[in-house]
């Protein structure tokens, strides 16, 4: 006997997406895009806001700040002879007259000539012209700069400009290697020793017998 087989029906097809929907799912899309587009802020490149978002560098703020406190240390620079006495007689006094307030000693600022005696680290004594014999005098000359004086010199660079201590700190040896570089890079600073040299420059004043030159100015007779 012979068995039937019924005919299967074929699987429902999917329903095709309506024209509504496409319509709908199209406007969701744009939206979105719209609403990332007007989030978005565009910073050209090398923008004032460009360089307020990259991480701070020493560097790049020492060379940018050094040719401006170079001329405002040699604008105010006094004559070491002229300095020495006064400092020694009223070191409160001459800071108010002479210096720039800073809250741990005024920046003193001075031209000086003398003969370099030897280097102890990269730091030469002077025997300077005009300067009482109980004032020693010393340059720096690397090659490490150390100090704060050239970032104290001007009284503008405040420690609120910065984000922290660190950054503070940094801006003052990114100055110093700016002014390594465009100072003492050109300059046999290893063997001063028995040459005349005129330097101006600035010193703190903590000691008024104890000068420690920061220079940003060396001429070499």
């Amino acid at each position: 006997m012979t068995q039937s087989i019924a005919p299967t029906s074929p699987a429902p097809k999917a329903a095709a997406p309506s024209r509504r929907g496409i319509l709908i799912g199209v406007a969701a899309a744009v939206l979105l895009v719209g609403a990332i587009a007007f989030d978005t802020t565009v910073v050209p490149i090398g923008s004032e806001s460009d360089v307020r978002a990259q991480a701070f560098s020493p560097d790049t703020y020492g060379q940018a700040e050094f040719p401006r406190i170079q001329a405002f240390v040699k604008e105010k620079a006094v004559d070491a002879a002229t300095l020495a006495p006064e400092v020694l007689a009223d070191k409160n006094e001459a800071a108010e007259k002479y210096g720039t307030a800073s809250s741990t000693g005024a920046i003193m600022f001075v031209t000086v000539t003398g003969v370099a005696g030897e280097a102890k680290s990269g730091v030469y004594p002077l025997q300077a012209q005009g300067v009482p014999e109980d004032i020693t005098v010393r340059v720096q000359t690397g090659p490490a700069i150390n100090g704060t004086d050239l970032r104290d010199a001007p009284g503008d660079i405040a420690f609120g400009s910065f984000k922290n201590q660190i950054e503070y700190q940094d801006a003052g040896s990114g100055i110093n290697r700016a002014m390594k570089a465009a100072v003492l890079d050109g300059i046999d600073t290893a063997n001063l020793s028995g040459k005349t040299v005129t330097v101006t420059g600035a010193f703190r004043l903590i000691n008024p017998k104890n000068w420690m030159i920061t220079p940003v100015e060396v001429a070499v007779q």
